[in-house]
């Protein structure tokens, strides 16, 4: 019943896990090895082709279902690099300051999703200095939103793109 879209984002959710800086360390329900395997290993079963391709796509660290949905639009553009969920920002003692919602360390630039949470006046203190402090540790921040989202996959391919590009990608062809 479930679109590939929505496996992935229910597999992002059950493998999540990460311990960060702050907050509390979060577990994943199922190891995505366990995961994999226990689909590996269901023959026979109606759809569990649809549930291996969409494993093809989970990743751990992913903290919401929209971080899943821009990381799939993104990975649909086939020239862009892929971004990693949950990516840990180090200072040049090499330790994590800034945890960023995806992130590409080749070219050095994080993406972040900022929902709705986004908009009570505690969130934007803490918003504020993240984004200094990024900037600070010399990476490009691209933060998209749910009207983003709404856009479409070539809008935000086009900011991410240009994030990118300050980090020194250069697009192919």
């Amino acid at each position: 019943m479930l679109s590939v879209e929505e496996l992935v984002i229910m597999g992002d959710q059950i493998v999540s896990e990460h311990q960060r800086t702050f907050g509390t360390p979060r577990r994943p329900l199922v190891p995505l090895e366990e995961l994999r395997d226990l689909v590996k290993h269901r023959s026979g079963v109606p759809k569990v082709r649809r549930s291996r391709e969409a494993l093809e796509y989970v990743r751990v660290g992913v903290d919401s279902p929209p971080e899943t949905r821009l990381r799939l639009m993104l990975a649909k553009q086939a020239d862009l690099p892929e971004f990693i969920p949950n990516v840990a920002l180090l200072d040049e003692y090499g330790q994590p300051q800034v945890w960023a919602d995806l992130g590409c360390p080749e070219f050095r630039t994080c993406l972040e999703y900022d929902g709705a949470h986004h908009l009570t006046p505690e969130q934007q203190a803490r918003d504020h200095y993240r984004d200094l402090r990024t900037a600070e540790l010399g990476w490009n921040q691209v933060k998209i939103s749910r009207t983003d989202l709404t856009q479409g996959s070539s809008w935000v391919a086009a900011k991410v793109r240009r994030g990118l590009t300050m980090g020194g990608w250069t697009p192919s062809g």
